[in-house]
Formats: C-alpha cells, structure tokens, sequence
C-alpha cells in the first residue's frame, strides 16, 4: 500500500504520529503542509474539511483519514508485523486509550491555548492553562511511580502522545523539581530512537516556535 502523511515538521499532534510511524518501521511519502497557502490549504480541506494535520491517505483510505489516535489505531491495524502499540488485553487497552485522551487533553489542550496566545499576541490570562499543566505533572509523577512506560508494560499509543505533549509543555511550565518519576520518564521517551528521529527533523523548524528560546540545548 501506498502512504502519504499530510502534516507540518513542527506540529506536536504529526509527531505523535510520526513517532507510530517510526516504531513500525513504516515506508511514507510526506506532504508538509503550510497553512499559509491557500493552496495547500485547499489540498488538505479536500481530504479533512475541518483543515487539521495529520491526515493520512493510502489504497483503503484514498478520501483520507485524520485524527492522530485514530491514524495510529489504524497503523496498527493495516501496517503492523509485530508489536502493535494498541495491547489486545482489553483491560490495557482501556488504560492506553485513558492515558492517550490525557495527554491530548490536558496536556496538548493548555500548551496549544499558551502558544496561539503569544502567536497572536493576544496577552489573556494563562493562569487556569498553566495550573492544568501542574496538575497533570502531578497525576502523572503518581501514574510513573512504579511504571516504565505510562499505561502498559511495553511501548504504546499513550507513550506516542506523551513524548510530543510533554516536550512542549515543558517548555512553557518546566517540571517541578519533586517529580523525578515524571522528569525520567521523559528522559525514557527522549532516547526513544523513534522520537530521537522526530526531534532531528524538527529541528530546523524550532526557530518558528513561539517559545523557541526556552527549548534545552540538547535539542536544538
């Protein structure tokens, strides 16, 4: 089957998905997308009209398929030899799904509402954004106490979410110096050969971060 990946280099929610793609081992063709262009803007509306990243398209999907959990529970299906990064057991599986909706929405919703902010110069109150960020800090220093990976024994969907959500917010609210399950945890997710991968082709484009200056130097 043929795969194409619309997404943009710099965008949390592509390398969620990138990271999927990486750990299957999966051949694509990329389409980086610039919202900016109509044109592009047009390519990707036909496929997704809400004209959102990522969109994937292959042979079972030629209109396109969007929604990052969803293009990953979809790799899984389609692409995966081996280990699949949504478990079989049920019971895990639930746990993997609770943790992916965690990270995509309340850790990605408060870091994306801190960004568009200063992008668009609009200077609104952040507290609420920021204490979320703290707040998920915390229940994930109690989740990573006795846990390699967040919500399965081996590498899985929730992890994919994480490694994006948390390397950007921790740019915005840093890590409490208390939370040493939380801070190894990602250090765990930063060796990850495949999200070592996204970081690489990445960065190039940190330079249009709006909080570029607060990324590590170990990553630019």
């Amino acid at each position: 089957m043929h795969l194409t990946l619309y997404y943009h280099p710099l965008s949390s929610f592509c390398h969620k998905v990138l990271v999927a793609l990486y750990e299957h081992g999966i051949d694509f063709e990329r389409r980086i997308i610039d919202l900016s262009s109509e044109e592009d803007r047009a390519e990707l509306s036909a496929l997704w009209p809400l004209c959102k990243f990522p969109v994937i398209r292959d042979d079972a999907h030629p209109n396109g398929l969007a929604e990052s959990s969803v293009i990953i529970e979809y790799l899984d299906r389609a692409y995966s030899a081996q280990h699949c990064l949504l478990p079989g057991d049920c019971d895990t599986a639930l746990q993997v799904r609770l943790w992916d909706r965690f990270f995509d929405q309340y850790v990605q919703g408060p870091l994306q509402r801190i960004v568009a902010d200063r992008l668009h110069g609009t200077n609104g109150d952040l507290t609420g954004e920021r204490a979320m960020l703290a707040t998920a800090y915390g229940m994930l220093e109690r989740q990573l106490a006795s846990r390699t990976w967040v919500a399965s024994p081996d590498f899985s969907l929730a992890d994919c979410a994480a490694a994006p959500a948390l390397f950007y917010a921790s740019t915005l609210v840093p890590f409490p110096g208390g939370h040493p399950h939380l801070s190894g945890y990602f250090d765990r997710l930063t060796q990850r050969p495949s999200f070592q991968r996204v970081i690489d082709e990445a960065r190039p484009w940190f330079a249009f971060y709006p909080f570029a200056e607060a990324i590590p130097h170990r990553f630019r």
